[in-house]
C-alpha cells in the first residue's frame, strides 16, 4: 500500500474516532456534589434538578476528629524529653569546647577545676536519692 493511501487511510479513521458517538443525544451530564454526613444527620437535598447529591456516611465518633491521613505519623512518638536530647548532645560535643578539660579544642585545660566540681555534684545528688530511697 503506497504512503499516500496509508495517510489518508489514518486520518479517515482518527476523523471517525474524535467524531461524537451518535447516541449520545443526552446533552451534559449533570453535575454531582459529594457531603459526609455524620450519625444521623440527613443527606440534604438538591433545589437544582441538574445537581446530583452523593452522600457518604461516617459514624458519629468521627465528627469532630483529625482526619484519618492526618492522623498517621511516619514515626512513633518518642520518650525521649527535648531536656534530655540536649544534654545528650551537649555532653557529646563538650570535648571540643573551651573548659573540657582536654587537650582537644582550644583551651581545653582551662575546664578541670569545673569538671571536678560538677563531678562531686553529680555524686552528692547521687548519694542524696540514695539515702532518700529514690530508685
Amino acid at each position: 500500500m503506497p504512503f499516500g493511501r496509508r495517510l489518508i487511510l489514518a486520518t479517515a479513521l482518527g476523523a471517525l474516532a474524535a467524531a461524537p458517538a451518535a447516541a449520545d443525544d443526552g446533552g451534559a451530564p449533570p453535575r454531582q456534589s459529594t457531603l459526609v454526613v455524620y450519625g444521623n444527620d440527613p443527606c440534604p437535598r438538591s433545589s437544582d434538578p441538574d445537581l446530583v447529591v452523593v452522600c457518604a456516611r461516617r459514624p458519629e465518633t468521627d465528627r469532630y476528629r483529625i482526619p484519618a491521613p492526618l492522623r498517621r505519623r511516619s514515626q512513633p512518638p518518642s520518650e525521649v524529653s527535648w531536656a534530655s536530647r540536649i544534654d545528650s548532645l551537649d555532653e557529646a560535643s563538650a570535648p571540643m569546647r573551651p573548659n573540657s578539660c582536654t587537650v582537644v579544642g582550644s583551651f581545653g585545660q582551662t575546664g578541670c577545676t569545673q569538671q571536678m566540681i560538677r563531678q562531686w555534684y553529680a555524686a552528692r545528688r547521687a548519694q542524696q536519692a540514695e539515702d532518700a530511697g529514690v530508685p
